[in-house]
């Protein structure tokens, strides 16, 4: 009788071990021990449904707060601010900024920026290329928009085809030395014979070329 009081004990005091320390159950829960035929069983009541909800409940606001944190992701832009700019590269930026603030990101103006060109209060968009030109090639600007506005892929320099989207100054050079080599186009259709010129480029730029 002495040796069973004193296993009961023993596993009275192990299942409250477990209970308090190793199942997160509040104090507050109760501990029955019944024995029976020289066996003791152990159930827990209280707190422990309770202490489950509180766990799925922290689960859901975890849940909510990675939400959230995919949420201020997608709500930043990345936008290639290049130029006459202190420090060129691409900037990340909130949705809804403007050129001033992409300007701003990238340092600033250069000494030798062409400082009236670029519209400032104009709304930028995710992969976007905002180009700051600089006082030497304001010349050649400003003949390109007295024309129609349109780029003139046969007479055009390299400036002025890197103010098309997708043309950076590789791809302009490539242009110029096709031409060199070739002719001149004949229809804007044409500069897809340069390579590394494909359908998904044409189509962004074919309302901003010419030929003459």
């Amino acid at each position: 009788m002495v040796k069973r009081k004193i296993r009961t004990a023993a596993v009275r005091s192990l299942i409250l071990c477990i209970v308090l320390c190793g199942c997160g159950v509040s104090r507050n829960s109760e501990v029955i021990v019944i024995g029976h035929e020289g066996q003791e069983n152990a159930q827990l009541s209280g707190n422990l449904s309770e202490g489950l909800g509180q766990g799925a409940l922290a689960a859901d606001t975890s849940a909510e707060a990675f939400g959230g944190l995919e949420q201020t992701a997608e709500a930043e832009i990345r936008v290639y601010v290049c130029g006459a700019v202190k420090e060129p590269g691409v900037v990340s930026l909130p949705v809804g900024s403007r050129a001033e603030d992409a300007l701003l990101a990238a340092g600033g103006f250069a000494e030798n920026a062409w400082r009236d060109h670029v519209n400032l209060a104009e709304r930028v968009e995710d992969g976007q290329k905002l180009y700051f030109p600089t006082l030497e090639e304001a010349d050649s600007l400003v003949m390109l928009e007295a024309a129609d506005g349109r780029v003139n892929i046969n007479t055009a320099d390299v400036f002025a085809l890197c103010t098309l989207p997708g043309i950076g100054e590789s791809r302009a050079k490539d242009i110029i030395a096709y031409r060199e080599a070739n002719g001149a186009f004949e229809s804007c259709e044409d500069i897809m014979k340069v390579p590394g010129i494909k359908t998904s480029v044409y189509s962004k730029i074919s309302d901003m070329i010419r030929v003459e």
